[in-house]
């Protein structure tokens, strides 16, 4: 009688029980080795969960971060994109601006945060500026380099046939970069979120950055690794949003 192969465990099998196991680990290594001052278990923080989410300051400051991280996220991808095409669209644009913007790119943006809270003071408006910095300018080298990618052929084939920039930017140059372009959306998302709760450490008294600093100085664990958790759901879910907006956009590669 034929033996029947087992069947292989699935990824999301894979990565579930990975998570589980990690998450074990974690709670053995707190309990055994760690310091209850600095060192929170898993089981602890969840226990904490309901105090820190009941508390109405804390709920507001996520509220108010959300929304920061929300706008910032969304004029980035507005100037990134419209940046990112104007130079890309021509090799001489390419050539010109491209080095510019990688030599931006590389640049550490905590050494911009003195002079966005110069301009736009201790208010939301820094904040929101500093999560935009994160965010526009993978933006714009992702913009760039799909558009690099798309085949000349392609081009002088749609011109030659009479097809307007907006046409091949539509239906050449768009469907050619979606990949490369939602790539750095999701790490856009990211590194926005990463600004945004940054600057709070700096420019705010009652946001989530603020949040994290006190309960670190109180020696409160619990709350710290559950405000932690609270942000990267947040961050979790918001790069969810953005995989569905992609797969929208990417029904095409099914037909």
């Amino acid at each position: 009688m034929q033996s029947v192969a087992a069947k292989p465990p699935s990824a999301a099998a894979i990565r579930w029980w990975t998570i589980a196991g990690l998450v074990l680990l974690w709670e053995a290594a707190a309990r055994l080795l760690g310091d209850p001052a600095f060192v929170a278990p898993p089981s602890l923080v969840l226990r904490t969960l309901p105090e820190l989410l009941g508390d109405p300051k804390v709920v507001a400051a996520l509220g108010t971060a959300l929304l920061e991280i929300v706008t910032a996220f969304i004029l980035a991808v507005i100037a990134g994109a419209i940046v990112g095409i104007a130079i890309g669209l021509t090799t001489l644009g390419r050539r010109t601006f491209y080095p510019f913007v990688l030599l931006l790119f590389g640049l550490p943006q905590v050494v911009v945060l003195p002079l966005v809270i110069l301009i736009f003071g201790l208010g939301p408006a820094s904040r929101i500026a500093f999560g935009f910095t994160h965010g526009v300018l993978p933006i714009m080298v992702t913009t760039i380099t799909g558009m690099r990618s798309v085949s000349p052929l392609l081009i002088s084939s749609a011109r030659s046939q009479g097809a307007t920039q907006a046409q091949m930017l539509r239906h050449i140059i768009f469907p050619t970069m979606i990949a490369t372009v939602f790539t750095g959306l999701r790490l856009a998302m990211s590194l926005t979120l990463l600004g945004v709760v940054l600057a709070e450490l700096f420019v705010s008294t009652n946001g989530i950055g603020n949040y994290t600093q006190i309960f670190a100085e109180t020696f409160k664990p619990g709350k710290l690794y559950g405000l932690i958790l609270v942000l990267a759901v947040t961050a979790v879910a918001l790069n969810e949003i953005v995989a569905l907006v992609e797969a929208r956009f990417s029904r095409w590669k099914q037909s």
